[in-house]
């Protein structure tokens, strides 16, 4: 019986309503399995701003850095779209990685059986479909500098600077071979290396950490390719690894397989306390009204007793309720499918509570 401690960022838009459900599963299985948890709000994002001027205050910092795991909900929205970059919500994203030192980001995407019809593509190119995208996240060209906008008039010009050290990709590769060898074994490198020097050098550092891992199949791909391939067969994928911005884009792209990007979670690990989130954003236009899916949060929470705190036996339970959720015909509007129930934000979290047994 364990005893954690969980750091808990509502965030905006939807972000409150999601993150409720994921402290009200941890409350059930805290008392199913004997564990107990706490939880500790903290500001990021619009909120923050609002309420001091800051995407990241320096106490949520000092709080998330002091606990077992961080649950994320979503932050932006338009309210805060005009602010200068750096006050942005994004940039307390960013800088929260950063601190935490959670260098990569694990992002799965799988179609359930339940949900195969809910795929805009045709059910026998997404049947059976479960990649792991493992995303290089404090690194490439999010972080690098020099950057800015400088100059004025029609000269004015915009700059961002990729940028990847070998210990930096060596890391992430790591990450990805040993995400691997829990898998299937193949692993797909993801690069430009046609055009990007940086690329190159990705490529390179891939193919020496291989040689530490001779049971995986390794294979590379340029990222044009893999969105391409994505769609025409993304069965064909395990895990995929690759840096910031290709990963970004790749892992948005894969959340549209599962029929919904509000089935998607997401881990962030590699510092001492792992961020779990969801991947669909904040999404204030249904805010409020009780039609955002939980489900991806929830997966988040599976992520965090797997990826975190290490109880394998009750993110197995969770990943058990929700398939028997979705057996059961229970579906959000995202997913909503005829013959099927539609429930609520809420009652969607208490249909998975209620399957854990």
């Amino acid at each position: 019986m364990g005893s954690y401690t969980i750091s808990v960022i509502h965030g905006d838009g939807i972000g409150p309503e999601v993150c409720a459900e994921g402290v009200r599963l941890l409350e059930a299985l805290g008392q199913r399995y004997g564990h107990s948890f706490s939880f500790t709000e903290y500001l990021a994002g619009g909120a923050a701003i609002d309420a001091t001027g800051d995407p990241l205050p320096q106490a949520t910092i000092d709080g998330v850095k002091a606990s077992d795991a961080l649950l994320f909900g979503a932050i932006g929205g338009p309210k805060w779209e005009n602010l200068p970059q750096d006050k942005k919500p994004e940039a307390g994203l960013l800088r929260l990685r950063k601190e935490l030192g959670a260098f990569a980001n694990l992002r799965p995407a799988i179609v359930f059986d339940e949900l195969v019809d809910a795929s805009t593509l045709k059910p026998e190119v997404v049947r059976g479909t479960d990649i792991m995208v493992v995303r290089e996240l404090t690194g490439g060209l999010y972080f690098g500098t020099p950057r800015g906008v400088e100059g004025s008039g029609a000269s004015r010009k915009g700059f961002n600077t990729m940028v990847y050290e070998a210990s930096e990709i060596e890391r992430i590769a790591r990450v990805g071979f040993e995400t691997a060898m829990l898998r299937s074994k193949k692993l797909c490198s993801v690069d430009k290396a046609n055009v990007l020097d940086v690329s190159q050098l990705w490529r390179d550092v891939v193919i020496e950490v291989s040689k530490d891992y001779p049971e995986v199949t390794l294979s590379h791909m340029y990222v044009d390719n893999c969105a391409m391939q994505l769609i025409r067969d993304p069965k064909q994928f395990d895990v995929i690894v690759t840096g910031n911005i290709f990963g970004d884009i790749l892992s948005d792209e894969a959340s549209q397989l599962t029929g919904s990007i509000g089935m998607l979670a997401s881990a962030s690990v590699g510092g001492p306390v792992g961020f779990f989130e969801p991947i669909h954003g904040s999404a204030p236009d249904i805010a409020g009204q009780g039609k955002a899916n939980p489900l991806a949060m929830i997966g988040s929470v599976e992520m965090a007793l797997r990826y975190g705190l290490k109880l394998e036996t009750e993110a197995d339970a969770v990943a058990a309720a929700v398939k028997k959720t979705l057996a059961d015909g229970l579906r959000t509007g995202d997913i909503m499918q005829p013959g099927c129930t539609q429930l609520d934000t809420q009652a969607m979290g208490a249909a998975v509570i209620e399957r854990l047994g």
